[in-house]
This record gives C-alpha cells, structure tokens and sequence, in this order.
C-alpha cells in the first residue's frame, strides 16, 4: 500500500518473509533489558541511536520507547506522546508490572535498532495472555514490524482507557507568542501525516515492512528541488538553502525566514535575471517615441519632475519628437495636475463613505449578535441554541487533546547521570549478568501543549 511517505507490505504467517523479519534478539551481541519500563505502567524511556535514522524524511538521533507498544519520536516530552508522532507496531494499555516475565527489550548494533515488547498483558484484561512482537529500525529508513504473540484479534482490544493503534505518525511543532505574557510561548503540536495499517491482519507470525518514498528534504540544490518528479511539491528556500513541501520536522524555521513568501521558479539560474528587469521602467521607452527625441527632452528641461510629466505625456498622445510637442507642453502639464488634485478627492471621499460604512455594518452585527445571545439564553432548546451547544469549544479537537481526553499520560524516565540508563545489560557470549541499579527519577514536564488532528 502506498502512504505518499511510506509504501507498506504485508507478510502472512506462511510466507518465509514474516519469519525471516522476526529478530531472534536473544543471538544478538548485547541486547539492554530495560528494568523500570520492564516493571511499570505509562512510561517511557530515552534511547541514543548510534546511527542517524531517517523518519520521514529528517533524521532522528533518539528516540523515546514506551511502555505501552510504541515508540515516541518527538523531540519534547509531553503527557499525550500517544496523540502524533510515533512508531506504533501495536500501541495498547500494557502494564508491565502485572507479570514479572513482561520486559522491554532493546538493542542496537549499529545499522538497526530492535524493541522488543516480550510477554506483555493489558491491563484490563491480562486473562487474555501475553503479547510478543518486536520494531526494527534500519539506518535506510525502513520500518518492519514483526509479531511472535497476538493471543486476541487486535480490532477487539478495547481503546476507552488507551488508543489502540499500528502504524506511523508524524507533525511539527510551532511556537506562538502570548500577547498578556511576552515571556511565555505555547508550543502548537500539528500532525501532518499518518499511515494507518489495518489490524485484521496482524496475528501470529505475520510482519509489516513500510520503505521510505523520497521526500523533498533528500535534495540540496535548486535545481534537483524543483525538477523533482516525486509526488510532493517541493519548494527551494534560498534563505535555507533547503528544499521542502512546507510541511515537515522544519516547518517554524520555514514560516520564520520567509519561505513562504519567496518566489518558486522552475529555472533556478534565471531567479537572479529577472529582479533588476522587475525594477526598471523601461517598457515606458516603447510608447513611439525614438532615442532621439528622448535625448532632446532630457536636454530641454532641468528638473526630474519635468521629466517625468514630459515622457508621460508622450507615452499618452504617442507623439512624435518634433518642436510642436514642446509648445503645448504646459497647457498638458497643467492639465495633469488639476486631474490628479480631482482623483485624490474622490479617493477621499470613496474611503470616507467605505468609513462609514463599515462603521454601520459592525454596529449592525454587534447588536444583531447581543440579541441573538439574549435569545438563545432565555431559549435553551431552540434550534439556533442547539446548534452552538454540539459546537461548543469543548468539542473541539484542539481542546479535546488540550484536557487529555482519551490520551493517558506518560511520564519520562530518566537517570541521574547520562551515560548510565536503568537497564540490565545481557551478554549471551559470557555467563554473568551486569545490573546497573543508578537511582531514577521521573519527571513530570509542566509545560502546556496544544495537539492538532490534522494540519
């Protein structure tokens, strides 16, 4: 299936390919069991890549795993992580505190990064056994997920208390200014793509493979930007030196320095050609009037002034270069000028009456607005009352996601010390187990998001 982004194949429990994207991760050199996220419920945890790894299209060097069956890719940690941007082989309300063989295992060997959600159970209802299955991330961009253990239909897991989702997300974040507090900012979060794998067909031994499509962040230079023949519509941005759609990880830099505005030619080498033709006046030279008498009219006056009046009114009467045009030359100049003092004044008397006018409309519609209000206040079960009720702002997406709303909170686990992490390190080629027993502590962000469906 093709997701503009991404092209996403399915592979059954009899084809070899679902078997062969399974990662034994247990053969693996050293493979991190993690020991908070593999003992608790709604957290995540960071993870350095030791590979940059394109997501679409921008490259992530670290990624957040969470507890409940997907991966985080965000930059801010925030509480609604399961709202946008994501990596999701099968996000559910897994609690890993239920049995003590639940674990989140992970490794990275320096091309892929593997996760492994290992015998994990939902919290409402752990009767129906555990779930396997793992994320591979690959240094090329491409995603597999591969599934060992799906004990129910996924479409069955119930989504009250936790969204059940598979499949990918991503949006960019933009900072606005609040007016009442110049040293506060609000970070908007938009999701601007989604791919949405069907659930019906992940069971047992199956896999998903999603390949990256080429994006317009891929090019460097003009020329390959906008010749692209790649499905986006991508823009340079000399002020960047960057090529974009104008939605994607870069969206704040690329509305701040004035992409948005900057002219998109298809000749790249002729952008510089046509400004200084822009600015020029010389098609008013093309009105019959040869070089000559331009020379003669040059000569013959000596203000700019004069100049100008005089090749406007060749430009008007088209006349030739002859000594006639100069003796009617004041009659014409006078002529002009009691014109332009008759637009200015019925200029001013347009936008006096279009004053007014306006003036009246808005006074008309505040009151036309107070009486409405009125009306519906003493008649709550009217139509018109009925119809702002279901459009109340408490409706809305925006302030859906804003109070939390069927997105559980996540909180961040983080170590005291940044080299070391709250895993147990497993080597399969010796005979011991190193634990590494740092002290954590959690973290709770305070700062306010406002998450968006769709862009």
């Amino acid at each position: 299936m093709d997701h503009i982004y991404y092209t996403s194949k399915f592979y059954g429990p009899t084809d070899s390919a679902s078997k062969d994207l399974w990662v034994n991760i247990e053969q693996m050199d050293v493979r991190m069991v993690h020991r908070i996220l593999s003992n608790t419920h709604r957290q995540t945890s960071r993870v350095n890549l030791s590979f940059d790894f394109p997501f679409y299209g921008h490259i992530l060097k670290e990624i957040h795993v969470a507890t409940g069956g997907f991966i985080y890719t965000g930059y801010y940690i925030h509480k609604m992580l399961t709202a946008t941007q994501y990596i999701a082989p099968l996000m559910a309300n897994f609690d890993l505190s239920i049995s003590q063989n639940s674990a989140v295992v992970y490794s990275d060997n320096g091309i892929s990064l593997v996760v492994q959600w290992d015998r994990v159970y939902l919290q409402e209802a752990s009767h129906l056994g555990g779930f396997t299955f793992q994320a591979i991330l690959h240094n090329d961009g491409r995603i597999t997920f591969a599934y060992k253990e799906i004990p129910i239909d996924i479409s069955m897991i119930s989504s009250v208390n936790h969204p059940v989702k598979v499949g990918l997300s991503d949006a960019f974040e933009v900072l606005h200014k609040i007016e009442q507090l110049p040293d506060v900012r609000r970070r908007t979060i938009y999701e601007y793509h989604r791919v949405e794998l069907q659930k019906s067909k992940i069971t047992n031994s199956t896999a998903v493979e999603m390949l990256p499509l080429p994006t317009c962040l891929k090019f460097s230079s003009c020329e390959m930007c906008v010749t692209a023949q790649i499905g986006f519509n991508c823009s340079w941005c000399s002020r960047l030196q960057r090529c974009s759609s104008g939605f994607d990880q870069y969206r704040q830099d690329w509305v701040d320095r004035g992409c948005l505005h900057e002219i998109k030619n298809q000749n790249c080498g002729q952008l510089l050609d046509r400004k200084p033709i822009m600015r020029t006046s010389a098609p008013a030279l093309h009105t019959g009037v040869s070089t000559v008498s331009t020379q003669r009219l040059t000569t013959s006056t000596t203000t700019p002034t004069s100049i100008t009046s005089i090749l406007s009114s060749s430009s008007s009467t088209k006349i030739t270069s002859t000594s006639s045009s100069f003796k009617n030359l004041p009659p014409v100049i006078l002529t002009h000028d009691s014109q332009m003092d008759i637009t200015e004044k019925q200029r001013e008397e347009q936008m006096q009456t279009g004053l007014l006018t306006g003036i009246l409309v808005t006074m008309v519609l505040m009151v036309a607005a107070v009486l409405s209000t009125i009306y519906m206040y003493y008649h709550p079960t009217s139509s018109a009352s009925l119809f702002f009720i279901e459009r109340r702002p408490t409706r809305w997406p925006a302030m859906k996601f804003r109070r939390g709303s069927g997105h559980p909170s996540y909180v961040d686990v983080e170590t005291m010390e940044q080299d070391q992490e709250g895993f147990i390190v497993m080597d399969p080629r010796g005979s011991f187990l190193v634990d590494r027993r740092e002290s954590l502590f959690l973290t709770d962000q305070r700062e306010r998001f406002l998450i968006m469906d769709r862009c």
